[in-house]
């Protein structure tokens, strides 16, 4: 059996805004919502600031019970894998695919 290659993420940033969730015809609730994400990373000894937005896609029963209590400015980290924003589409934006959503306590806000 081939292994197959690395495709994982782990992100933490803000909800934009709520997720909008429909449902499958097999009746999966499945919600949509962005992240902006904020940090500074050292690139070529160099410090960067790097901001982004990345569309969050969460399926499922058990991942909506997390994303129906998520509300604009919650900060959380998200695990997943990247994919086309379109099963079918040929645009080729990514999205980020959440198995694992976690709420962050935020001692800032």
């Amino acid at each position: 059996m081939q292994d197959s290659p690395a495709n994982e993420l782990v992100i933490e940033g803000r909800v934009v805004r709520a997720a909008e969730t429909r449902y499958s015809p097999a009746g999966i609730p499945i919600s949509r919502f962005a992240l902006n994400h904020s940090s500074n990373c050292l690139e070529a000894g160099m410090q960067r600031e790097i901001r982004l937005r990345i569309g969050v896609v969460a399926s499922g029963k058990e991942l909506q019970v997390k994303v129906a209590g998520l509300a604009p400015d919650d900060r959380v980290r998200v695990k997943g894998f990247l994919a086309r924003a379109g099963y079918r589409s040929a645009d080729n934006r990514l999205v980020l695919h959440a198995q694992m959503i976690e709420l962050l306590n935020d001692e800032a806000r």
